[in-house]
Parts: structure tokens; C-alpha cells; sequence
């Protein structure tokens, strides 16, 4: 054995760190491009496509508006107008004939951004100078204006009737005149995975870490020589612009907008989809849009409802979850880390299964008290879980009630086992 092989490099070693640093980096974006180019051929319906398409343009809102709350504290009420601001002006951009011909489709969101940013540019220079609820109020106060001018102004905003155009009209791109659904999938899936990817690299940036820390402890951040307030909005704008390229999206998708993508019902949707991905994570908002997306669209084909439950879901992530369904998944990091995960599958089984099924009966119950009230005069059969019954005989209301109690009885008597369990396999060496 040479001197040379028993000579140490002091720099292998974080070299081999850097590297593997850089390989789960690069790693979950390489699975997310692969999983948007193969998610076309796995639903290839043109309704399944209609959805996946609204899917990511929501998650871009999503993480636009948590740039906002998550990183940097600013609770607002009416950042859907940017979004929709950027949408109308894309509209309007499809509508110039001369202009859009020679414009490239992939190119027009970039335009929404902008027009997004400028007028977050506007409503930042005076509602950031404070957060909280004064911001909140601001923030309340500027969207409920702006949907109020979208009746208004009807030359921008085309009034109740909203306005429309046809992405057919662009400047072919490779050849390609967006003619079909498929087409418009990759071109929003290539707009959400750039977008996402820019947004993580501003959380890295030196203004995206003070964000995090103006949030915390704005004083503390003025005592380091930060200014709170370009903080707060220099994150706001680049908030906008986001918003702006989700709202060219959506234009090009549905090739209309109205007063309701500017509303504050929208800026609350944005709000609870956030919430119910997880704040204080990246990824919670793609989550919280995956999950009420799907909420929206195909819970809704199967009863109209479906806004109640979503109600309820976000209460409960709120009172019980309040990190969200990401949080929830973040839990269980210890555990796997302690190699003592598997001890949880046992004790979930017993628990989750019963509990689910008692939810699931508690739902019928809900379904079947709003068909007994809401039905037309003689239609008493209903189908539920693909079952057909006369909802006016007491037969399922008794089998619904004794699913419900069976299964939420049997998750509350197995729930301290289960508690035990997660105490067990969070704590090093075993002990209780």
C-alpha cells in the first residue's frame, strides 16, 4: 500500500456531502417533471386533463399567496385580484389581433405576471408598512374595491359578463396552435413546474430568508439594519407576479374571465387551500390544491355537498392540524428516522379503519337528512355508495347510525393504544 492511498483528502468528505446535498435537491423536481409528462397517459380523458390543468394552476396561486403568509406573515383577504388583473390583461392581449398574432402562447403568462406585479407594486407601497391585521384590513379594503370596479370599468373588465378570446389566434409555437387540451396540459404543467422551481430558489435568496425572520421577529430583523417594511415588499410583489402568471394560465385554459376571479370568495379559496396544505412548508400549498381541487371537481359530480365537507376538513385541519396535511405528513419524519416507523402500522389500522368507516357513516347520515328534507314530492329513493334505498324507511337510517357509532366507538377505544404507540416510536431507546 502506497503513501498516496493512505493520504486523507480533507475535502472528499464535503465534497461527497455537496453532492448528496445536491442529488436530494434536484431529486424531487426531477420526479415532479417526470410524473407531469406521464400523468397525461394515465388520465387521458379531455375532463381529466380539464381538471390536472385547473390543479396546477391553483397550486401556483397557492404558492404565490404563501409567499405571503407562510414566509412572510401577511395575512391577506383579497389577493385574488392580482391574479385576476393579470388574467383580464392576458384576455386583453388575446384580443389584439395585430399583437397576439406575432406572440408566442407560452410567452403570454409572463404578461399576467407583469401586470400582476405593477399592481402589486401600487398596493404595496402603503399596505406594507405594517402586518397583521392592519395589512389584513388593506388587503380586504383593495380586493373589495377592484371587484367592485370589474362592474365599473366595464372596458377593462367587460362588466357582469366578464371577457373572452381564443388562445387560437397566437403565433403558432414549433407548429403547435394549442387546439387541443393535451396541448394546453404541457403548456401549464412546463408554467407550474418553472414557477414552482423560481419561487423555491426566492424562499433561498437573502430577501426570501429575512422574509422568514420579519415574520418571526420584525424587531429583532430592524436591529440587524433590515427594513421590515422592503421586506415585506419586495415578498409582496414577487407575490404579484406569481398570482399574475396564474391568472394568464387560467385565462388560457377556460379563454374566459369574470367578476369571479377577482372576488373575495376567491381570495378566501386561496386562503383555505393554503391553510389546508400547510403554511409553514413548500410543498403544503401543492397539497392543499391537489386535495381541493379534487374536492371541487370530483366530490362535486357526486354530491352537492361537497362545500360542506370541505368546510369541515379545513375546520378540523385548523383545530386539530393546524401544520396541515403537509405538517401531518411531517410528523412521522422522527419516527422513520429512529427506524421505528412500522411500529405505527399496527396501531393505525386499528384506529384509522374503524374511524374512517364511521365518518363515512356519518356522512350518510348527512346526505340522507338532505334528501329527506331537500326531495321532490315522491322521490324517496336515493343511491349512496352505490347502493339504491327509500330514504323515508327506517332501515338505513338504523344501519347508518350503527355504522357510526360502531366505527368512531371502536377509533376512541383503541385511540390510547395508538397514542402509545406514537410516544413509543418518536422516543430514542424505547423509552415510554
Amino acid at each position: 500500500m502506497t503513501d498516496e492511498n493512505l493520504t486523507t483528502d480533507p475535502a472528499r468528505p464535503a465534497q461527497r456531502m455537496r453532492a448528496g446535498s445536491l442529488s436530494l435537491t434536484f431529486t424531487p423536481w426531477i420526479v415532479g417533471g417526470i410524473l407531469l409528462v406521464l400523468m397525461p397517459f394515465i388520465f387521458t380523458s379531455n375532463s381529466a386533463l380539464t381538471i390536472m390543468n385547473q390543479m396546477w394552476i391553483t397550486v401556483i396561486f397557492a404558492l404565490a399567496y404563501n409567499m405571503l403568509l407562510g414566509q412572510g406573515g401577511m395575512l391577506s383577504f383579497g389577493h385574488a385580484v392580482y391574479a385576476g388583473v393579470g388574467g383580464f390583461a392576458c384576455m386583453h392581449i388575446m384580443n389584439a389581433s395585430d399583437f397576439f398574432s406575432s406572440l408566442p402562447l407560452p410567452v403570454l403568462p409572463v404578461f399576467g405576471g407583469l401586470f400582476g406585479m405593477g399592481l402589486a407594486l401600487i398596493v404595496g407601497s402603503f399596505s406594507t408598512r405594517n402586518a397583521g391585521t392592519v395589512f389584513a384590513m388593506i388587503s380586504l379594503g383593495v380586493g373589495e374595491l377592484i371587484a367592485a370596479c370589474s362592474v365599473i370599468i366595464v372596458a377593462f373588465f367587460g362588466g357582469e359578463e366578464g371577457i373572452s378570446g381564443d388562445r387560437t389566434y397566437a403565433m403558432p409555437f414549433f407548429g403547435n396552435e394549442f387546439l387541443q387540451q393535451i396541448d394546453v396540459y404541457y403548456l401549464t404543467s412546463f408554467w407550474v413546474l418553472l414557477s414552482a422551481a423560481l419561487m423555491y430558489l426566492w424562499s433561498r435568496t437573502p430577501v426570501g430568508r429575512m422574509a422568514n425572520a420579519v415574520r418571526d421577529n420584525p424587531e429583532r430583523a430592524e436591529f440587524l439594519g433590515y427594513s421590515a417594511r422592503w421586506v415585506r415588499f419586495y415578498s409582496f410583489v414577487a407575490s404579484g407576479f406569481f398570482a399574475g402568471v396564474a391568472g394568464g394560465l387560467f385565462a388560457i385554459n377556460y379563454e374566459i374571465l369574470t367578476e369571479e376571479n377577482l372576488n373575495t370568495t376567491s381570495s378566501g379559496v386561496i386562503l383555505l387551500v393554503t391553510f389546508l396544505g400547510g403554511v409553514g412548508f413548500f410543498f403544503g400549498p401543492i397539497i392543499g390544491a391537489v386535495a381541493f381541487t379534487l374536492l371541487q371537481t370530483v366530490l362535486s359530480l357526486q354530491t352537492e355537498l361537497w362545500a360542506f365537507y370541505a368546510g369541515t376538513l379545513f375546520v378540523a385541519t385548523v383545530m386539530f392540524f393546524p401544520g396541515g396535511l403537509a405538517g401531518l405528513m411531517m410528523m412521522h419524519v422522527p419516527a422513520f428516522r429512529l427506524g421505528k416507523a412500522n411500529h405505527l402500522i399496527v396501531p393505525y389500522i386499528k384506529t384509522l379503519i374503524p374511524g374512517f368507516i364511521g365518518i363515512l357513516g356519518l356522512c350518510a347520515l348527512v346526505e340522507m337528512t338532505f334528501h329527506f328534507r331537500h326531495a321532490a314530492t315522491g322521490d324517496n329513493e336515493m343511491t349512496l355508495f352505490w347502493t339504491t334505498f327509500d330514504s323515508h324507511t327506517i332501515l338505513p337510517w338504523i344501519i347508518a347510525i350503527a355504522v357510526t357509532a360502531i366505527g368512531l366507538g371502536i377509533a376512541r377505544a383503541t385511540a390510547p393504544a395508538l397514542k402509545e404507540a406514537w410516544n413509543e416510536a418518536n422516543t430514542a431507546g424505547g423509552a415510554a
